[in-house]
C-alpha cells in the first residue's frame, strides 16, 4: 500500500488566492518556555486556505453550510485523471475520453501541481466541463488549484456543481500521483455554519476497495 498526502502545507509564506495579503495565515507563539512549562501557538486562518472543501453556501445564498455535507461522500474510491496537457479551461471535450460514471469522485491533475506560487493563469474547470460532469452525476470534483474556476462571470462552474449536489475540493497537490483509481480520505475541519473548511486529504493506492 502506498500513501499520498495531497494536502498543501499551511504556513505564513504559503500561496493564497490572488496573493491577497489578508488571506495569508498568521501563526504566532502566544506562550513559550521562557515564561511557561508549555508552548502554545495561535493561528488566524481563512477557511479557504490551502487544501479545502467548499460547501454550497460559498456561492449560493440559500446553500448549505459545512455541516450539511455528508462526510461519507468525501471518503471512498476516487479517480485521478491526468489533464496536464490542458493549458486553459478543462472543457467537456477534455473529459470525454475518460471513463467517468455516476457516483464517481474525480480529481483533476493539471500543470497547477507543478507550481508552489499562485499562478494567475491557473488551469480551471470550465463551465461546459462542469456541466458535463454534473450531467454524469459525479459525487465530487477536486482540482489542484486554489479555485476551481477563474475569469468566468457569475461563477457558473461552482453553481452548476453545487446545484447538482457535487462536492468541490480545491488546493490539492497531485504532482506525485499517477493517473488511476485510489481510496481517498478527505477530512475537513469540523467547522459549523461556514462555507468552507481546510482539509487534510490522503490517497491510498493498492488498498482493497
Amino acid at each position: 500500500m502506498k500513501l499520498y498526502d495531497i494536502s498543501m502545507p499551511i504556513h505564513e509564506g504559503m500561496a493564497v488566492y490572488k496573493n491577497k495579503p489578508e488571506k495569508k495565515p498568521k501563526i504566532e507563539c502566544v506562550q513559550d518556555f521562557d515564561t511557561s512549562p508549555a508552548r502554545e501557538s495561535r493561528i488566524t486562518l481563512d477557511v479557504h486556505t490551502g487544501t479545502h472543501v467548499d460547501s454550497p453556501l460559498h456561492m449560493l445564498p440559500e446553500g448549505g453550510t459545512m455541516e450539511t455535507l455528508n462526510i461519507e461522500t468525501l471518503t471512498g474510491q476516487v479517480k485521478v485523471i491526468d489533464l496536464t496537457a490542458v493549458s486553459e479551461g478543462i472543457g467537456a471535450n477534455d473529459l470525454k475520453g475518460y471513463e467517468i460514471e455516476e457516483g464517481d469522485f474525480i480529481l483533476l491533475k493539471t500543470r497547477n501541481s507543478g507550481r508552489e506560487d499562485f499562478d494567475f493563469e491557473f488551469v480551471f474547470l470550465a463551465e461546459d466541463g462542469a456541466r458535463w460532469l454534473a450531467e454524469r452525476k459525479v459525487r465530487g470534483v477536486g482540482i489542484d488549484a486554489l479555485g476551481i474556476e477563474r475569469s468566468q462571470q457569475g461563477h457558473p462552474t461552482h453553481k452548476i456543481l453545487f446545484n447538482a449536489g457535487v462536492i468541490i475540493v480545491e488546493g490539492l497537490r497531485l504532482g506525485e500521483v499517477p493517473e488511476g483509481i485510489y481510496f481517498m480520505v478527505a477530512a475537513p475541519i469540523k467547522l459549523i455554519e461556514t462555507e468552507a473548511a481546510p482539509a487534510r486529504v490522503l490517497l491510498f493506492d493498492n488498498l482493497p476497495i
